[in-house]
């Protein structure tokens, strides 16, 4: 099936949950079906209806219900009890998409890797019923016209670079293999307020099945206070409740980071003609990018500092439309020089080099409208000094935050939920207790270079444009060339950006 073929796959099937008030009145919580809720009763204790279970997941995004529907995929762990712990009232809730409304601006670019996860775990099946769009071009340039890059999935014999799918599609998509799957799943729409735990100590004495109170005195669970005034009991606690994460600051985890002083403006638009493109062009206060989400439109991520980005926001529809479009094309610097030639200002970097049609400058298409609200957040990286403490683990942003001009944010949070359901299973497998932090070690010891990695690399990429000076661009300029015309190099790139764990240069 060809890249069009496979963007025009839209539509969508996800089951609503349905809501269980139970009789005592002592916690209102959401489960998924009768013979599930037997099971969830079953695992409390009769002297104490305090719930207990195998993992308690704190954030209801993307990235934890990941970790949920991956566990379920998992013959070791797909019988575990999972509490999903999120005051998201949409939650659970059916978010498909209908024909002909305008996509959502809150979207994401998955990696080939991250496609394979999610096919790995049943999820894809559900993204490929709705809205998504595949890409196998991308092209980058800067504001000088010196710096220029196309890449394309042939380059390194695949059919595509990546997918943009909203966030939402993504999000109800892996709740269906949660709902449809044997894990015995309970969802408290509840925040966390508090979190204890004691240090272990022996089991001795304690009888054949010690209560819920005895396991968490003796350190074997740890005890989850709620907002709404319920308390549950989880061998291990998952931290998937994003950049400001109360699981990280209750477990006492510091981070160390710090904030852009730029903001990103995101939104849906719309073209004349479908866009099969992810484009991207670096410009004096931060990149902007375009990038297809299926039909005639495309999603815009703006970045630039907080004044001018306010100023973006409330300006009207048609002088935000035409900055747009001239961002995109003169605006600022003009188009990178590539001729049959290579006749750029830096051939003496590549020698006299035939472009092929397919790896000339193209300008994207115009914009016509805007389709959707303009929304804006501040940027700011952020990593946790240690993903893992005793019976705690973190995952997503709740563990790394980055800048989005690379789109990896989420791919990093869906590779972490990856590694940490693949190391619970081993722990399983080896009847260790899951919540241990020499098991949990296994998984930040796979996670963290690797996302270290790649914070340094967009980090680098952000503070190289952070400055507009003579002979920096055009050492930007070079890297840029040597990306595009150096066919080894190129092909590493490829395939780092793809979920590949090798850096480019270093493999």
């Amino acid at each position: 099936m060809s890249v069009e073929q496979q963007r025009r796959s839209s539509g969508g099937l996800v089951q609503s949950l349905l809501l269980h008030l139970p009789i005592c009145g002592h916690v209102v919580h959401h489960v998924w079906d009768n013979k599930n809720l037997e099971e969830s009763n079953a695992k409390r204790n009769p002297t104490d209806d305090s719930p207990q279970h195998d993992i308690a997941i704190v954030g209801g995004g993307m990235v934890g219900i990941a970790l949920a529907a991956s566990l379920a995929s998992k013959p070791l762990t797909k019988h575990l009890s999972v509490a999903i712990i999120d005051n998201n009232p949409l939650l659970g809730r059916k978010n498909t998409i209908e024909r002909g409304h305008p996509p959502d601006p809150r979207v994401s670019t998955v990696t080939p890797a991250t496609i394979s996860f999610l096919k790995d775990i049943g999820a894809w099946k559900y993204i490929e019923e709705q809205r998504h769009a595949y890409f196998d071009k991308m092209q980058v340039w800067d504001y000088t016209g010196l710096g220029y890059t196309r890449y394309n999935a042939k380059d390194v014999d695949q059919d595509i670079l990546g997918c943009v799918v909203e966030n939402k599609v993504l999000q109800s998509s892996q709740l269906s293999c949660v709902q449809e799957s044997d894990l015995q799943k309970t969802i408290y729409p509840a925040r966390l307020n508090s979190m204890d735990m004691l240090p272990s100590s022996s089991l001795t004495g304690l009888g054949e099945v010690p209560s819920t109170k005895d396991l968490f005195m003796r350190g074997r669970l740890a005890k989850l206070e709620l907002n709404d005034g319920n308390n549950v009991y989880a061998k291990l606690v998952v931290g998937a409740d994003g950049s400001k994460s109360r699981v990280r600051e209750l477990a006492g985890i510091k981070t160390t980071g710090w904030n852009y002083s730029q903001n990103a403006i995101i939104c849906t638009v719309e073209h004349t003609v479908e866009n099969f493109t992810a484009w991207q062009r670096f410009l004096p206060n931060g990149p902007i990018a375009l990038l297809p989400i299926g039909d005639k439109f495309s999603n815009i991520v703006w970045t630039m500092d907080p004044t001018e980005a306010s100023d973006r926001k409330s300006m009207s529809e048609d002088d935000f439309i035409k900055a747009v479009n001239d961002a995109l094309d003169y605006g600022y610097g003009p188009h990178p020089e590539t001729t049959s030639s290579g006749g750029s200002s830096l051939s003496w970097l590549t020698g006299d080099v035939n472009i092929s049609a397919k790896e000339r400058f193209e300008t994207p298409p115009k914009v016509l409208k805007l389709s959707s609200e303009r929304m804006m957040f501040p940027l700011s990286l952020r990593h946790a000094k240690d993903y893992v403490s005793n019976r705690v683990a973190l995952v997503g942003d709740s563990a790394h935050t980055v800048h989005p001009l690379a789109g990896q944010g989420v791919n990093l949070g869906f590779a972490d939920a990856c590694a940490l359901s693949r190391a619970i299973a081993e722990g399983i497998a080896l009847g260790t207790d899951i919540g241990e932090a020499n098991l949990l070690k296994r998984y930040e010891a796979e996670r963290k270079p690797a996302n270290i990695a790649m914070m340094a690399v967009l980090d680098g990429i952000q503070k190289m444009y952070a400055v507009n000076f003579g002979p920096l661009n055009a050492l930007r300029a070079a890297a840029f060339h040597g990306a595009h015309y150096i066919s080894p190099l190129k092909k590493r790139i490829i395939s780092y950006a793809s979920g590949e764990q090798s850096l480019p240069l270093f493999s």
